[in-house]
């Protein structure tokens, strides 16, 4: 047990009004039950809109809402207000991070490598060349993702994202092998690849049980091992994040790395990545959400 965080009533917030739901309320259940097995004092709280009321006492608030208002910076801002802690990154980084433009345009700044993109409105035609993705920018767990090899495929991908944004983002479709790295502080974990059995990592693949193979450490050398750890520490930190993430990032058939976007919450279920790859680096799954609070509170303390 954290002895800085042994006396506080921690409060952890799942569920939410998004489309990632039913996920945030698996990962809320996981660390209540680690932190329960740690000897804290933890309360499980469901949401279902913004408008909730936290326990007098609450000392922390551990963010489990994945995807729309639990990651976006909703969320945060309202815990800014109440003055609570929370897990996580506060409410700017969020918004940025959770906007694939955004973010591609600070990676672009950096210098963080990532795929050619565009951005068009509902009703224009994209300008790259086929094949690309299409990606309604602010929804998370590949909601909205769209690999568009044919012309005739691709009024019905535009369609979808138009249903969920009036932004749509175009990305140069990069062939290659899917790999994400979690970065907890300014630590990279070991790099975890992806291989879905048919098709790419969308949400099917993502939440359907033995869908997907996931190897960790990955099959890569150790020069090919430490770019990729690298880049998602880049992305992390073009980004502004403090706390921790999970950076999606594809390898190009010339050995490339292409960020694709960084995750600020995480599935935390025992079977999530981030915690597979802090498992394969020595913690344990309660020693993870040990570290993640313990980070947050510090960031709190330094506002």
């Amino acid at each position: 047990m954290t002895n800085s965080l042994a006396h506080l009533h921690i409060v952890v917030l799942m569920g939410g009004p998004g489309s990632e739901r039913e996920v945030s309320l698996r990962s809320g259940a996981a660390v209540t039950k680690a932190f329960r097995q740690g000897g804290y004092r933890v309360t499980p709280q469901e949401m279902e809109s913004a408008d909730f009321h936290l326990p007098h006492d609450t000392g922390l608030c551990v963010n489990m809402v994945h995807g729309t208002f639990g990651e976006d910076g909703g969320l945060q801002a309202i815990l800014d207000a109440k003055g609570v802690p929370y897990t996580g990154e506060g409410a700017a980084s969020s918004r940025i991070a959770f906007d694939k433009m955004k973010s591609k345009q600070l990676f672009e700044q950096a210098k963080v490598p990532t795929p050619r993109w565009e951005k068009i409105k509902a009703g224009e035609r994209p300008k790259l060349p086929l094949p690309f993705v299409v990606k309604a920018p602010r929804e998370g767990s590949s909601v909205g993702v769209h690999i568009v090899r044919q012309p005739e495929e691709l009024d019905a991908a535009l369609q979808d994202c138009a249903s969920l944004d009036r932004e749509i983002l175009i990305e140069e479709f990069v062939s290659g092998r899917e790999m994400t790295v979690g970065v907890v502080g300014d630590h990279a974990m070991p790099v975890i690849e992806i291989r879905p059995h048919e098709g790419f990592y969308d949400y099917a693949h993502k939440y359907t049980a033995g869908a997907s193979d996931y190897l960790c450490p990955a099959p890569l050398d150790d020069v090919l091992t430490e770019r990729v750890r690298q880049v998602a520490l880049e992305a992390h930190r073009a980004l502004g994040l403090e706390v921790y993430s999970r950076v999606d990032i594809l390898l190009g058939a010339d050995g490339s790395p292409y960020v694709l976007e960084a995750n600020t919450i995480p599935g935390m279920t025992e079977t999530s990545l981030l915690p597979k790859a802090a498992a394969a680096a020595g913690l344990t799954f309660l020693e993870l959400c040990e570290e993640i609070a313990w980070l947050s509170f510090q960031r709190f303390s330094r506002l």
